[in-house]
């Protein structure tokens, strides 16, 4: 099958939903599709597969950054590009976000297929261009969300059926990674953008309050924004005590996961699913994250994980020291995580994904429906 991918975030930033498009272009690749992807892009994309459609805007949306080409002009080289390939299937991720993923909807003669990936509780700009979405959604084949969280959001601005196919993730990466030297002690992991919707400060309050009795306790902080000088209001000893690695390739982060003991996962809310989440259980570290939707479709509290009350930096650092101060309990919540992070592997998720083209393919073009 010919397959159109558009991705609607600059392919060259950090973010979960370029991993997703990345992770299953590849996937697709080696079960024997011809596969295309658009995208914005900072500098031309190393893959050979992947086209680079017009620059990024720095947009802020859902207490993020959402690096998107909103300008229309690019339309036409999506339709130029689409033409020239020939798909059979264009796969459309975040279709209602004004950038390629919309643009490759509206130009797309072979069925479309939209994945969802959005957590976000209000958009307003998204309310504003309602009449343009809903031309957009019409022309969906099939509508995919990574999660009742993401789902919920689109269903109440567009209607319609969502299936539930959630992010893939290449368990084995990080099950069987050597670890990275990163000193001595008991490590906490924290990975993503140091932004308001990941919880940053809550982590580093959180780590304060559990060193102040753990002379081993490091923290590693793995990403990069405006909030990283949250670090610099703990004191000079607590300060020396955490590893700002900043912005790492999702490639090198299984290496990080494996050098660490427990991640801690305190985003406020806005989250659609939790890969990170996945990831970590897949290496084999205990996770103590908060309970918000989306990641309470990720790990079952007591079960594969801790689940606590967001915002709450003492709340976290009680959560981290249950795990910390039990390994039995430790030894659970690895066990169970493990078990819980395979049912995402990609093995399964591209499966279920492979289904739903065909039923985009029966369904027919745009144009039929």
């Amino acid at each position: 099958m010919r397959i159109a991918l558009a991705c609607p975030y600059a392919w060259d930033d950090a973010g979960g939903v370029q991993v997703q498009v990345r992770e299953l272009a590849e996937r697709l690749l080696s079960r024997g599709h011809e596969v295309i992807v658009l995208t914005p892009a900072r500098r031309p994309p190393p893959e050979r597969y992947v086209v680079g459609v017009g620059r990024p805007v720095d947009v802020p949306y859902n207490a993020s950054n959402a690096p998107i080409d909103p300008r229309p002009w690019s339309r036409g080289r999506i339709r130029g590009l689409l033409r020239a390939f020939e798909p059979d299937l264009v796969h459309a991720h975040q279709p209602t976000v004004p950038s390629t993923g919309m643009w490759a909807t509206l130009e797309a003669r072979a069925p479309v297929v939209g994945t969802f990936h959005s957590g976000a509780t209000r958009a307003r700009l998204y309310d504003l261009t309602a009449p343009l979405i809903r031309r957009v959604a019409r022309r969906l084949a099939v509508r995919i969300a990574v999660s009742e969280r993401a789902a919920a959001f689109e269903r109440s601005r567009i209607g319609g059926t969502f299936q539930i196919i959630p992010n893939g993730v290449e368990t084995a990466a990080f099950a069987d990674a050597t670890p990275d030297d990163l000193g001595p002690g008991t490590k906490l992991l924290f990975i993503g953008r140091l932004d308001a919707r990941k919880g940053f400060p809550v982590a580093v309050d959180a780590f304060r309050r559990l060193a102040a009795r753990r002379d081993d306790l490091r923290l590693v902080v793995a990403g990069d924004g405006p909030q990283r000088v949250e670090v610099d209001r703990l004191g000079d000893g607590d300060r020396g005590r955490v590893r700002m690695l900043g912005t790492v390739p999702h490639a090198e982060l299984p290496g990080v996961a494996a050098a660490c003991d427990l991640y801690v996962g305190p985003a406020t809310g806005g989250e659609s699913f939790g890969v990170v989440l996945v990831e970590a259980m897949a290496a084999g570290l205990p996770v103590v994250a908060s309970d918000i939707p989306g990641y309470d479709e990720v790990v079952r509290d007591g079960v594969d994980g801790l689940l606590v009350q967001p915002r709450n930096p003492a709340a976290l650092a009680v959560g981290a020291a249950r795990v910390l101060d039990d390994p039995a309990l430790a030894g659970r919540l690895t066990a169970a995580g493990r078990d819980r992070a395979a049912t995402f592997d990609w093995s399964v998720v591209v499966e279920a994904v492979e289904d739903a083209y065909g039923r985009a393919l029966h369904a027919g073009p745009p144009s039929l429906r």
